[in-house]
């Protein structure tokens, strides 16, 4: 691998949390490109949507209305994808294999303001957002029907989100899900086989490189990681080993809200957009054990690629073959490291007032 310029012939990376391996084509960028182009919505929204069932005051669609709250409200999702009163059957003959899977699906709103992002909000109302994560984690995962909690936000239309206010999700299952479940299995060998843990190990190694790190402070770092598969992917994680949200002492946490603040600035100014991105936390499952293979991280999967209208598409040979990505993680995390910090559509006060 010595003899081969990464940032200029096709490779294949390894993740080493999934055990799978992405296609880098650095080459690909320089193709014309003649597909979808989206459309880039300039209008601001309003502090305030009447119409919105997740503003203070308003109706949801089964009828309850929601609190004048201040800060953040969390309430259990209206069309849950996950019931705590499903049957636990199981059928199948060993090749149409079905059970049932118990769980409870909650929203939590980031902000009373309708026109925000985690982006536009300040330090404080972050922790205030950090502080429901972990408390929502301690409350749902002392549940004995719980093995799995499931913190997320889908962040803008492109990425599916139903509703532009700002929130994010709790998916809580029975059963762990394949993604986390593929990284616990090889952080346990990994801790197995060498005594540390994977991230630990590969956190120290980007620190000593610095060329994939976009920010960093005391306690966490983010960076683009060496495999990532979307174009501007990042990757959180703490520089103390802790396995969940819940081990997160009070500097930790302000920590996060800094990082998350700080990075998520850098995504809207890459191209002059409230930048689309799933995200969610990848940590121990909720079954009681200790699990020390398991370092607490989050992943950004941001769509765009080009610019704000031109995004990548997962199909055809990634959905058939491997993950492939067109520019090196490399390339992206100097670009998201050159951005500014002071977002380009200025502070927003994080005070609502209606109207």
């Amino acid at each position: 691998m010595s003899d081969l310029d990464l940032q200029t012939h096709t490779h294949r990376r390894f993740n080493p949390l999934t055990e799978e391996w992405v296609l880098v084509s650095p080459h690909r960028t320089a193709r014309p490109w003649q597909g979808q182009v989206e459309d880039v919505t300039t209008e601001q929204a309003p502090r305030f949507d009447a119409a919105c069932y997740m503003c203070p005051g308003n109706r949801r669609a089964n009828g309850a209305i929601n609190p004048e709250y201040g800060s953040t409200f969390v309430f259990d999702n209206d069309f849950p994808a996950l019931r705590p009163d499903t049957p636990l059957a199981v059928s199948g003959d060993g090749l149409r294999m079905a059970r049932g899977e118990t769980g409870l699906c909650r929203v939590v709103c980031f902000s009373p303001r309708h026109d925000l992002t985690l982006a536009r909000m300040s330090r404080p109302s972050i922790r205030a957002v950090v502080d429901v994560w972990v408390s929502e984690l301690e409350a749902i995962g002392r549940a004995p029907a719980i093995g799995y909690v499931q913190i997320f936000e889908n962040r803008g239309a492109m990425m599916g989100a139903s509703n532009p206010h700002p929130h994010g999700q709790i998916w809580a299952s029975a059963d762990m899900p394949n993604e986390p479940l593929k990284e616990q299995l090889a952080q346990q060998a990994y801790l197995e086989k060498n005594g540390h843990d994977l991230l630990g190990d590969y956190l120290e190694r980007e620190q000593q490189s610095e060329e994939r790190i976009v920010c960093a402070n005391e306690h966490f770092v983010a960076l683009v990681p060496f495999w990532a598969v979307w174009p501007f992917e990042t990757l959180v994680l703490p520089t103390r080993h802790v396995s969940g949200l819940d081990d997160l002492d009070d500097a930790e946490r302000d920590g996060l809200s800094d990082i998350i603040k700080r990075f998520t600035v850098r995504y809207d100014n890459l191209f002059h957009t409230p930048f689309p991105y799933s995200m969610g936390f990848h940590q121990r499952p909720t079954d009681g054990d200790s699990h020390p293979a398991w370092r607490l991280h989050t992943h950004f999967y941001p769509p765009l690629l080009r610019s704000a209208t031109v995004r990548k598409f997962m199909v055809g040979y990634e959905m058939l073959g491997t993950a492939q990505r067109d520019t090196t993680p490399e390339q992206a995390a100097a670009r998201l490291r050159a951005m500014s910090e002071h977002h380009y559509l200025g502070d927003a006060d994080d005070v609502f007032a209606a109207g």
